[in-house]
C-alpha cells in the first residue's frame, strides 16, 4: 500500500528539451495536486494521468509549458499493488476526467490525499516539516464511496450532447456516472431539448427526492419547455440572477437534523453525506466558548450558522450572493441570535471593525481562490482568536498560511475529510489560533 513519505527535493539539473510525440520511459514517484502522476525525465517534471506512485511506464509527450511536460501512458511496465479495475466505462485515457482515481484502491486514495495536502503545505505554504507533521491529521474517510453526489454539472460538446471534461480537452458525453445519484442519470437519459443558449446544465436532487434542472445561459432568452415528468426548471442568467420557469425555485437538503432551502444558483456541496461530516468537524474545531460571538464568512445558505448558534451569544453570517443570503434568512428564521448580512466579506469586516465589534471565533469557507489579505487583516482587527478555515483546495489553503502567520495566527491542526472519493479533491478543516493582545 502507498505510504506517506517525506517530501523530496528534486534534481532539476541536466534538463533536456522534449517534443510532442517523443516516447519516454518513466517512473512515477508521486501523485500531484490535480490528480496526475508525476515522474522526472532528465530533471524535468512529467505529468501523466491514470498512473500511480511506484509504477514504471512508457509514455508519449503530448505537450507542455515552461518547465512542465504532459504525457499520456502507452504501456504499463510495472503496476502498483494499489491499482484496481475501474468501475465506469467512461474512465480512462482520452475519456471523462470527472473521476481521476477510479483505478486506485480506496485506502490508498486516502493516503495519497494526505500526501498531497502535506506537499502543498510545504511547497505553497512554505511551512516547515515539523509543523506539518504535528498539525496534519489522517483523512476522515467518506461514508459513501459511490452514488454520493446529489448535483451533476455538465457541459455541451460540439454535437450538442451533455457530458464532462476530458483530460487533455474536449467534452465526453456520458451515459453512466458512478459517483452521481442514480436519479440524476435517469433524469439525464429522459430529458431532450435543443437550446443553444445554454452553456452548462446542472441536475440536482434534494434529499426529499425532488429533481431540478438548472440551465446557465449566455443570453437572456428563455427557452420554450414542456415537462412531462415531475421536475423544476430554472435559468441562471449571465449576471447570475436565477429565473424560475417550471416548478420550484429551490431544492431542499436535510443536514444535521435541519432542512435547508437552496435556491438555483446558490452553492451547496454535492455530497450530502460529506456535508454532515464537515459540519461535525467544523463544530469540533471551533470550540466556541459559552456565550461567545462568531463570524460565518462566505456562509452560503447558513449550514454552519445553524450549528454554531446553539451555543453562541451572536453569530454574524456574511454572504455576497443575494439568493443564498435570502436562503439563509429563511433557513435561520427560528434563531434570534443570528444576523444575516448580504455583502462582500472584505467590506463587511471593515465596517464591523470600524464599529469596534469583537468576535471570539470565525468560520471561513471561501471560494477556490482562498481569502484575500483584506479578509485576514479584518479578522485581526476584530481580534478573532480562533479561525476555522474550510478549504476544498489544498493549494489555496497553503498559500493563505503565510499571510495568516504574518497576522499572528498559528496553525494548530489540519483535518482532511474525503467528500469526493475516486477524485483528487479533498476538503480540509484547518484550525488557526491567535494570541490575544496583552492588556
Amino acid at each position: 500500500m502507498t505510504k506517506r513519505g517525506k517530501r523530496q527535493s528534486r534534481d532539476k539539473r541536466n534538463t533536456q528539451a522534449q517534443s510532442r510525440g517523443d516516447v519516454i520511459d518513466l517512473e512515477i514517484s508521486e501523485l500531484a495536486h490535480g490528480g496526475r502522476g508525476l515522474g522526472w525525465h532528465h530533471g524535468k517534471p512529467v505529468f501523466v494521468p491514470y498512473t500511480l506512485p511506484g509504477e514504471a511506464i512508457t509514455a508519449e509527450i503530448t505537450g507542455g509549458r515552461k518547465n512542465v511536460t504532459f504525457a499520456r501512458g502507452l504501456r504499463l511496465t510495472t503496476a502498483s499493488g494499489d491499482r484496481v479495475v475501474p468501475s465506469c466505462p467512461h474512465f480512462g485515457p482520452g475519456q471523462c476526467w470527472g473521476c481521476q482515481w477510479q483505478h486506485i484502491d480506496y485506502p490508498a486514495q486516502l493516503l495519497l490525499k494526505q500526501d498531497i495536502v502535506a506537499d502543498q503545505l510545504s511547497r505553497q505554504g512554505k511551512l516547515p516539516d515539523k509543523l506539518i507533521d504535528s498539525a496534519l491529521r489522517s483523512p476522515l474517510p467518506a461514508t459513501s464511496l459511490w452514488q454520493y453526489n446529489h448535483t451533476l454539472s455538465l457541459l455541451r460538446d460540439e454535437s450538442g450532447s451533455w457530458g464532462l471534461r476530458r483530460d487533455g480537452g474536449g467534452i465526453q458525453a456520458i451515459g453512466e456516472c458512478h459517483i452521481a445519484h442514480p436519479a440524476l442519470l435517469d433524469l439525464l437519459a429522459r430529458i431532450d431539448f435543443d437550446y443553444h443558449f445554454a452553456r452548462r446544465l446542472t441536475l440536482r436532487r434534494g434529499t426529499d427526492g425532488r429533481l431540478m434542472l438548472i440551465l446557465e445561459v449566455k443570453a437572456e432568452k428563455a427557452p420554450e419547455l414542456r415537462a412531462d415528468i415531475p421536475l423544476s426548471v430554472n435559468l441562471i442568467l449571465p449576471d447570475r440572477e436565477p429565473v424560475n420557469l417550471i416548478g420550484d425555485a429551490h431544492s431542499h437538503f436535510d443536514v444535521a437534523g435541519r432542512r435547508f432551502r437552496v435556491t438555483a444558483g446558490a452553492y451547496i456541496r454535492p455530497s450530502v453525506d460529506g456535508i454532515e461530516r464537515l459540519v461535525a468537524e467544523v463544530q469540533r474545531a471551533l470550540q466556541l466558548p459559552g456565550g461567545g460571538r462568531a463570524l460565518d464568512l462566505y456562509a452560503g445558505v447558513g449550514v454552519y450558522s445553524a450549528i454554531i448558534a446553539a451555543g453562541a451569544e451572536l453569530v454574524t453570517l456574511v454572504e455576497s450572493y443575494p439568493p443564498a443570503a435570502n436562503d439563509a434568512d429563511s433557513n435561520l428564521k427560528d434563531f434570534d441570535n443570528i444576523d444575516v448580512i448580504e455583502g462582500a466579506v472584505e467590506t463587511v469586516l471593515a465596517e464591523l471593525a470600524d464599529a469596534d465589534a469583537r468576535y471570539d471565533a470565525a468560520v471561513v469557507d471561501p471560494p477556490p481562490a482562498g481569502v484575500s489579505r483584506d479578509v485576514i487583516d479584518g479578522l485581526a482587527r476584530l481580534e478573532v482568536e480562533r479561525l476555522v478555515y474550510v478549504s476544498g483546495d489544498p493549494a489555496s489553503l497553503a498559500r493563505d498560511c503565510q499571510p495568516l502567520l504574518s497576522a499572528g495566527y498559528h496553525l494548530r491542526a489540519v483535518q482532511p475529510i474525503d467528500t469526493a472519493p475516486h477524485t483528487f479533491y479533498i476538503t480540509c478543516v484547518a484550525r488557526f489560533e491567535r494570541q490575544p493582545m496583552s492588556a
